[in-house]
C-alpha cells in the first residue's frame, strides 16, 4: 500500500523548513536574549504549521487542530516563564547580552 503525497505537500516542507532552519539560525547567531526568544517562537511557528499541514493531508483536521492549541498552550507558558527570565537578567545585568551572565556566579 503505497501512500500517494500530493504535489503542494513539498511547497509546505520546503516552507515548513526554512522556517524552521530561520528559527534555529535566529536562536544560535545572536547573544541578544530577546532575539533568541524571537527565534523560539518562530521554530514554534513552524511546528505549528506542520501539524496544520500534516493533518490537512492525512484528512485528520480534528487532531490536528486539538495538537496545534496544546502547542500554542504550551508556547505561551514557555515564551511567558523565559521572559520573566530575561526581565530579571536585564534588571540585574543592565543588559541582554548572554555574555554578561558570567557576573552571576557564586
Amino acid at each position: 500500500m503505497a501512500i500517494e503525497i500530493p504535489q503542494s505537500f513539498w511547497l509546505y516542507f520546503a516552507f515548513f523548513v526554512l522556517l524552521l532552519m530561520d528559527g534555529l539560525w535566529c536562536m544560535l547567531a545572536t547573544y541578544n536574549l530577546l532575539r533568541m526568544l524571537i527565534g523560539l517562537e518562530i521554530l514554534m511557528k513552524s511546528v505549528t504549521f506542520f501539524l496544520i499541514v500534516a493533518g490537512y493531508l492525512s484528512g485528520r483536521m480534528a487532531l490536528a487542530q486539538a495538537m496545534v492549541i496544546t502547542v500554542i498552550v504550551i508556547e505561551v507558558v514557555v515564551v511567558v516563564a523565559a521572559a520573566g527570565i530575561i526581565l530579571g537578567l536585564f534588571r540585574k545585568n543592565d543588559s541582554l547580552n548572554v555574555r554578561n551572565t558570567r557576573k552571576l556566579k557564586g
